[in-house]
């Protein structure tokens, strides 16, 4: 959908949503929980030349039930705040609707189930909320805010390394000025696709960077709408292109406006790098990218190896310095990974290699992978002029648990296609170690409406 559209569906929400929630007043709940705020147009109108930023502190002592935190709390008995563990940073990001953001206390208990640490929570909701130009304006006053209270906390004890941001959005770039009033110091920052407008072409100095911290990642899943596209870490994990991510609504503008489900269309992509971080904190498959200078090259098949990292590929979560082992760590390092639509998104990279005898006509030929009820299905335009074609597929399951590929001539609709002769076949897994040999079927023949299939009989580590 051409942005124009999308950016008019979206001012469309923010007059009805906010129609609806004028009185709303974030509160604490009876039991004393920290709650993070909710704004509103008229709060918004009335508090905006204030920057009301609160902190709230969740350990394993206090999973379900936040603290307020502040530069008391560093000598308050009463704190669960420990000088001696990490401390992961969450800053959310542009709050269009005045909201709290509803994925914060699950990515801080997914947090605290894979590591012994401090969350604290950057609530900066009014200053956060609905005009992104004003917001845009006052993001480094709140850095600077919360650099006030990183030296506070540096005077108890507590080191810059031992300071892990998690910026998204809007939140990845307050996190990144914080690195810089910190000379880059701080340990690490993660961006969740990071913010695009008014961004892009911004200096390193006003946006999220490599400089900003010891260790930059950020996972960009909307670089084409609200996301950034460029690199703005050490490594740079493109989910799917960085664009367009499965499950995510690509309904036409009048269908839209009929069923208004208009705000979860405009954010999935963008929200997406969140629910994909969160569920590799909780799951065992790794989320795993590989370098490649473009997505076209990584789908072609041009990129296969993580030779740029010594063989270590980097993977997405809390591993130190992303899981790869080399220093120094390649600075704007782009990666390029597959997901499926839903948790745990993890998915496997085969590499199909086709070759076929000159054609003398265009033709298509589907092909699928199966790994028992699992299957993986594409489509391959074959041209006069080529005999070679190379994609990379997303499958369930590993190479040496596929049991069977099938090829079919769709041909054509119009016209008689004759039969394709297929030299060969091969599927690989990606990344690949170079003494690892592909799969391969040779000779083969296929007419149209007679699928040919082939079954392989191995197992995983003996071929």
């Amino acid at each position: 959908m051409p942005w124009k559209h999308k950016a008019l569906l979206f001012a469309i929400l923010l007059l009805y949503i906010s129609s609806q929630v004028v009185g709303l007043v974030g509160k604490q709940n009876d039991d004393q929980c920290a709650e993070l705020n909710n704004s509103t147009w008229l709060e918004y109108r009335q508090q905006r030349v204030k920057l009301r930023v609160q902190y709230l502190l969740l350990t394993r002592k206090n999973v379900d039930c936040a603290q307020q935190f502040d530069q008391e709390s560093l000598s308050n008995n009463t704190s669960f705040f420990n000088i001696s563990h990490p401390t992961k940073v969450i800053i959310h990001g542009f709050r269009a609707l005045g909201s709290r953001p509803s994925w914060v206390k699950e990515l801080a208990q997914a947090l605290l189930r894979a590591q012994d640490v401090n969350v604290l929570v950057v609530d900066w909701v009014y200053v956060a909320s609905f005009a992104y130009n004003l917001v845009v304006e006052n993001y480094r006053e709140v850095a600077l805010q919360i650099s006030v209270l990183i030296n506070q906390m540096q005077k108890h004890g507590c080191k810059p390394e031992s300071f892990h941001f998690i910026g998204v959005s809007l939140g990845a770039h307050v996190a990144g000025f914080v690195g810089t009033l910190f000379e880059g110091k701080i340990g690490r920052i993660t961006g969740l696709d990071p913010a695009g407008p008014m961004f892009k072409g911004a200096d390193t100095y006003d946006r999220l960077d490599p400089s900003d911290a010891q260790f930059v990642d950020a996972i960009h899943t909307d670089s084409d709408y609200f996301g950034i596209s460029i690199p703005v870490g050490h490594v740079d994990f493109f989910l799917n292109g960085g664009k367009d991510q499965t499950g995510c609504a690509r309904s036409r503008f009048a269908s839209i406006l009929v069923y208004f489900p208009v705000y979860g269309y405009v954010i999935c992509d963008h929200m997406r790098a969140v629910h994909v971080y969160m569920s590799a904190l909780k799951s065992m498959c790794p989320l795993m990218g590989i370098p490649c200078s473009s997505y076209e090259d990584f789908m072609k098949g041009n990129c296969m190896d993580c030779d740029v990292f010594k063989g270590t590929c980097p993977v997405i979560g809390l591993s130190e310095n992303s899981g790869i082992d080399t220093l120094p760590i390649p600075r704007e390092q782009k990666v390029f990974l597959l997901t499926t639509s839903s948790p745990p998104f993890c998915t496997h990279h085969i590499l199909l290699k086709l070759e076929v005898s000159p054609l003398d006509k265009s033709a298509e030929v589907e092909v699928m992978l199966t790994t028992e009820n699992l299957g993986t299905e594409d489509r391959l335009r074959l041209q006069r002029d080529m005999t070679v074609y190379t994609t990379v597929l997303a499958h369930p399951a590993a190479l040496c648990e596929i049991n069977s590929i099938r090829l079919k001539n769709t041909g054509a609709r119009f016209y008689r296609q004759g039969d394709i002769h297929v030299k060969s076949v091969c599927l690989l897994e990606l990344p690949s170690l170079r003494h690892e040999k592909p799969l391969c079927v040779n000779n083969i023949s296929i007419r149209r409406g007679a699928p040919w299939s082939h079954d392989f009989v191995q197992v995983c580590g003996i071929f």
